[in-house]
């Protein structure tokens, strides 16, 4: 199965995710800032091939993340999950470059699935 980077600061809904993922097959690599996850994807060119984003994060808001990651690994999908589940910042999420965009609260199995179809593509 794929690896998944998770990275959410919140650090109860990371952990539904980290275990979820992990009880459904997959590799994950969490982290709770987007520092911290450009730390854990360092030298890991190639070996994540789903990023789940926090779209609001303490040192990174909007695309940035993304648009850093997608820098250093073009192949890597990202799936942005956010509290903010108004049509129009899910739809810049997509126009941004995002695999897909979630609104928080959101079905695990719903991201489970998303997240096979992100590592298919």
């Amino acid at each position: 199965m794929p690896t998944v980077l998770v990275v959410d600061d919140e650090m109860l809904i990371r952990w539904a995710v980290v275990e979820s993922l992990t009880t459904a097959g997959f590799g994950v690599i969490e982290a709770g800032s987007a520092s911290e996850a450009l730390e854990r994807l360092a030298g890991r060119r190639g070996s994540v091939a789903v990023a789940l984003l926090d779209l609001r994060l303490p040192d990174s808001t909007d695309f940035g993340l993304m648009q850093r990651i997608r820098a250093s690994d073009p192949a890597c999908k990202v799936i942005f999950l956010t509290a903010d589940g108004t049509p129009g910042i899910l739809e810049a999420a997509v126009r941004a470059g995002a695999f897909h965009a979630l609104a928080k609260p959101f079905d695990i199995q719903v991201l489970a699935s998303l997240v096979r179809q992100a590592a298919a593509a």
